[in-house]
């Protein structure tokens, strides 16, 4: 699917060549998520209704903090959460924005593959002075977020 510059949502998927019972538990394990998404979630554990905060280990950004509501976990299939899209300024209160869904799905595809798919929305309710850059650095993060889980599980 193609975007267009600040729609509400941004959608990316990617063929992985490993099983889905291997993608969903590089997705849900929210210590192996930490180490191909670039945050430190070590002791961590993603649960619906609950929040989850920690430090990002991306060079540049070591400063920003991520947190995360986990919103739904549906083994094998579904894992949802929200967050402040593109929320790197130290100085800025996100917790008054509304915050955009992650969903991340998975189908089976075909021999032994599976195809994951990302989608982020709710970017029109991001306030408007700064929608586009958060729609314009998520859009190509999530490029770069499905190599790192290529990379990851493809060793």
């Amino acid at each position: 699917m193609t975007d267009t510059p600040c729609s509400d949502r941004i959608e990316r998927s990617v063929l992985l060549q490993a099983s889905r019972a291997r993608v969903w538990q590089a997705l849900t394990n929210a210590e192996e998520f930490g180490e191909w998404f670039g945050v430190k979630l070590q002791g961590q554990a993603f649960v619906p209704g609950r929040r989850n905060r920690a430090q990002l280990s991306i060079k540049g950004y070591e400063h920003v903090w991520l947190e995360m509501l986990v919103e739904r976990i549906e083994p094998q299939t579904t894992m949802a959460y929200r967050w402040h899209p593109f929320a790197i300024d130290m100085s800025v209160d996100y917790s008054v924005e509304e915050p955009t869904l992650v969903t991340f799905t998975l189908e089976d595809a075909v021999a032994g593959q599976t195809r994951l798919t990302v989608v982020e929305s709710g970017f029109d309710r991001v306030p408007a002075h700064r929608r586009l850059e958060a729609w314009r650095m998520n859009s190509a993060g999530w490029e770069g977020q499905l190599r790192n889980i290529t990379k990851h599980l493809h060793g």
